[in-house]
């Protein structure tokens, strides 16, 4: 009964970290393709795999002109935002 119990664990946990991977994946194809739109490419943006059950997503080094460009897209969506 212990080694199901032990099983059943392992299992859901396998899923969860599985479900972590995907979020990652999809949040990075998602912030890629937003990127995309306002002309900005991350090189190494990618899934950085699933920590704890987490998806995270790796957004590395760029940049200062890609950084600042970036920081204008962000501040110019921010307040499109506010004006609604």
């Amino acid at each position: 009964m212990l080694h199901d119990l032990a099983r059943a664990e392992r299992i859901r946990y396998e899923r969860r970290q599985a479900a972590a991977y995907q979020a990652g994946e999809e949040a990075a194809a998602h912030l890629r393709a937003a990127l995309a739109l306002a002309g900005l490419v991350l090189p190494s943006l990618g899934n950085d795999g699933p920590v704890g059950c987490r998806g995270l997503v790796r957004l590395g080094g760029c940049s200062t002109d890609l950084a600042h460009r970036l920081a204008d897209v962000i501040a110019a969506g921010a307040h499109a935002l506010q004006e609604r």
